[in-house]
């Protein structure tokens, strides 16, 4: 059973959202970059062509296969609609139907000049909606002592 939702699926299939992939470097320093063209696969895993052969992103997530490491993707939507989703990637791909078609939609939208290096394939193992109102919500729930000190006085009129 897929981890992904219909609605985080037409969030990260729709060409307005925003989409950001969440790596780190062999010292542990994040790298967050926007990224375009995501799909979701049958099986629930997330597909995204990486363009550029030297890429910091490429890198990080070439170490995060070699050595079992998380990375996080965000689609934020219109009107706060937020999703991150956590996992892992699990393949590399340059030479299957899906990087044809993937390399294919690259030079519809860039021109025949352009190139992808392959397409990244990883596999969700936790999601977690941060949307404003929903991660307000959890915090009164779980957290209902952690308010700043001021937060009942705003409550109350100003007096002059």
């Amino acid at each position: 059973m897929s981890l992904l939702t219909a609605q985080i699926i037409a969030l990260l299939e729709d060409p307005e959202a925003v989409k950001v992939v969440a790596t780190t470097d062999e010292q542990g320093r994040p790298h967050v970059v926007r990224r375009e063209g995501f799909t979701v696969l049958d099986d629930g895993s997330l597909a995204y062509a990486e363009g550029l052969e030297s890429s910091q992103t490429k890198s990080n997530l070439l170490r995060a296969l070699w050595y079992d490491r998380y990375v996080a993707v965000t689609v934020f939507g219109k009107e706060g609609a937020a999703f991150q989703i956590k996992g892992k990637p699990v393949r590399f791909d340059f030479t299957s139907p899906l990087y044809k078609r993937f390399y294919q939609a690259a030079r519809e939208s860039y021109g025949k000049d352009s190139d992808i290096t392959g397409v990244w394939l990883i596999a969700p193992e936790e999601v977690r909606n941060e949307a404003f109102e929903v991660r307000k919500a959890e915090e009164e729930r779980t957290h209902p002592y952690f308010r700043h000190l001021d937060r009942e006085s705003l409550k109350r009129p100003l007096s002059t």
